[in-house]
């Protein structure tokens, strides 16, 4: 998985993303992985839609459609629960609480950049 960071225009907002565009690495996603600190996320691409199953801790969805504009946010999501969005081809997942600190409206652009 690629390092790199969301940035909202030349604001960075979530300083460090780990891109996981190949098949397992999305697959996995956070599944047995620590929970992510402040400031950490995971960017599932492609990927409209997560699951929480086997998860030990609840984590904040962030769904954008393929030109990167923000479609929907689900705040704490708990494990054993899916979400999903109509038109979404990414997923950042954040540790509970981030979108608290953020403020994002639906089509905010959220662009990865590698670091």
């Amino acid at each position: 998985m690629k390092l790199g960071g969301i940035y909202l225009g030349d604001t960075c907002i979530v300083p460090r993303v780990w891109r996981a565009s190949a098949w397992w690495d999305r697959a996995r996603g956070l599944l047995g992985r620590r929970a992510l600190g402040e400031g950490e996320g995971l960017l599932l691409e492609p990927c409209g839609s997560v699951h929480t199953f086997w998860m030990r801790y609840p984590i904040d969805l962030v769904f954008l459609d393929a030109q990167d504009r923000l479609l929907r946010t689900c705040a704490s999501v708990p494990p054993w629960r899916a979400r999903a969005a109509r038109g979404a081809s990414k997923t950042l997942e954040l540790p509970a609480g981030a979108l608290r600190a953020l403020v994002l409206n639906p089509g905010d652009p959220c662009i990865w950049r590698a670091s």
